[in-house]
């Protein structure tokens, strides 16, 4: 099971790192599986993200506090909200699909605007 874990933690960080330059791939998610995987598997690798100058501060976050910095909510609504104007401009979906699609994006952007802000930020 442990390679399994570490597998599936190498294959989520190179997820999260093309996330970081691609603006729809989403970087956090990934790397917060990345994190869970190699918890299990590898402590160094663990460590590393969660130390990482970058990718860290937002990990620990969300561990210890299931919190998310503004910086973070206002870019990541931003792009909700840029993905669905270019999903309705280039696709021109039906009416059930527009509905649909804005609900689930609209449910994702309320998650993330109700999570608490980090403590002392």
């Amino acid at each position: 099971m442990r390679t399994i874990y570490m597998m599936a933690g190498l294959f989520m960080t190179a997820l999260g790192i093309v996330g970081a330059f691609l603006p729809l791939l989403p970087t956090t998610p990934f790397l917060l599986v990345a994190v869970w995987c190699f918890s299990r598997s590898s402590p160094r690798l663990e460590q590393w993200l969660l130390t990482h100058r970058t990718f860290g501060p937002p990990l620990i976050n969300w561990q210890r506090e299931g919190a998310i910095s503004g910086r973070t909510k206002i870019v990541a609504v931003s792009l909700i909200v840029a993905s669905y104007a270019f999903f309705f401009y280039r696709t021109q979906p039906s009416v059930l699909l527009a509905v649909i699609v804005g609900l689930v994006l609209s449910c994702s952007a309320l998650f993330i605007l109700t999570r608490p802000l980090p403590k002392g930020k």
